[in-house]
């Protein structure tokens, strides 16, 4: 078929299918073990399951309110009162999204103008650069300095300017695992003090800190939390990735214009899972202990690859392990995972495409959401290369 096409214009010239994508077609070709997408393999809960599935039962399958079910955005506003100490009014300082890309997407559609910068740190999730292209913003990037991954607040400072309007930060940080300090907070809510200038906070992974550690999120910095978005994702916290329900808390003349673009994104939320995820949060148990039970499986898979050449990063959060394998080969990163795909029958992502310029430190990104029998079979194949 020969469509017409016309003059059509490319929005996002540079972009092509993301590497997610990329290395989850390369694993199903090659029958390859996928620890490149980040996606758990184990169950989700029982409870939550019967509870959406009751929720569908007595009959809740229509549209849910444009801002999301109260009784999920009250439940939020308690689980954040409890945690952090911090108020969020559920009626018009919370709002229930269609997970947390489009969480991210919507918030920088509704600030971001034509000619504006905005501040990201690389390497940087996938969705950040092109939503603020399209948007008509321009890209600053900043980086985390290699091997820590921690943010240099020199380069920040002397990056910004009269036009930069955002910054998005993302704590614990997809792809590195690495975490904002409290000291890096304070040096955010510094740097952003009496400027036109809204943080974007990507805190999607808030429950997956390991080491005794704590997640210092902007909403525990009063001053910052005027001026801040912070974006959380039930998929992540429950295991649920293809359920597709986040939220954006935020304060109301922010939250005001966030959901002026909510509305004809996708106006509403799925509703019996927000019923249910509603339910399911009033048990703090459920969500407590999970930088506990994640550790477990991060030190399993540290473990499981102790005899092999891969030389691990430094991981405090998320679900994702860095691995370094210069000891290994030459190979730029891209052409390594393609290679132990095909040869080793193992899939990870490349950390130089989320750079912009490709940045190549020898480094694999791999998903530790797995079954302890995934993790030890992983860590057969490592050990073997």
């Amino acid at each position: 078929m020969n469509d017409y096409i016309g003059n059509i214009t490319s929005k996002l010239p540079q972009s092509g299918t993301s590497i997610f994508a990329v290395m989850t077609q390369l694993a199903t070709d090659h029958q390859a073990l996928n620890l490149a997408q980040g996606f758990p393999d184990f169950p989700v809960s029982e409870e939550l399951i019967d509870l959406v599935s009751h929720y569908m039962k007595k009959g809740f399958n229509q549209y849910a309110p444009m801002p999301g079910v109260l009784t999920l955005r009250q439940a939020i506003a308690k689980q954040f009162e409890q945690t952090y100490g911090v108020v969020y009014r559920p009626e018009t300082e919370i709002t229930i999204t269609a997970g947390a890309t489009q969480a991210i997407y919507t918030i920088i559609s509704a600030l971001v103008h034509k000619g504006d910068e905005v501040i990201i740190f690389e390497p940087a999730y996938d969705s950040y650069a092109p939503a603020i292209i399209v948007n008509g913003g321009l890209v600053k990037h900043a980086q985390l300095r290699f091997p820590d991954y921690k943010i240099n607040w020199e380069e920040v400072t002397r990056m910004i300017s009269s036009r930069t309007r955002m910054i998005i930060i993302n704590s614990p940080h997809n792809p590195t695992g690495s975490i904002l300090s409290g000291e890096d907070m304070e040096m955010l809510q510094r740097l952003t003090q009496g400027r036109d200038i809204v943080v974007l906070s990507d805190e999607v992974y808030e429950h997956l800190i390991f080491d005794g550690l704590q997640h210092e999120s902007v909403c525990k910095y009063a001053d910052l939390a005027t001026r801040s978005l912070v974006v959380g994702s039930f998929g992540k916290t429950f295991h649920t990735t293809g359920w597709k329900t986040g939220f954006i808390l935020a304060p109301e003349k922010l939250t005001r214009e966030v959901r002026k673009i909510h509305q004809f994104l996708v106006f509403a939320v799925n509703t019996p899972v927000q019923h249910a995820v509603a339910e399911y949060l009033k048990n703090p148990e459920n969500y407590l202990h999970l930088g506990e039970f994640y550790q477990q499986k991060r030190d399993l898979f540290l473990e499981v690859i102790k005899n092999s050449r891969f030389k691990p990063l430094s991981c405090h959060g998320t679900y994702f392990q860095l691995l370094d394998y210069s000891a290994i080969s030459d190979k730029k990163e891209m052409e390594f995972a393609e290679w132990m795909v095909k040869e080793h029958k193992l899939a990870a992502v490349p950390v130089s495409p989320f750079y912009r310029e490709k940045t190549d430190n020898h480094a694999l990104r791999f998903c530790f959401a797995k079954t302890e029998e995934t993790l030890r079979k992983a860590g057969e194949m490592l050990c073997k290369i």
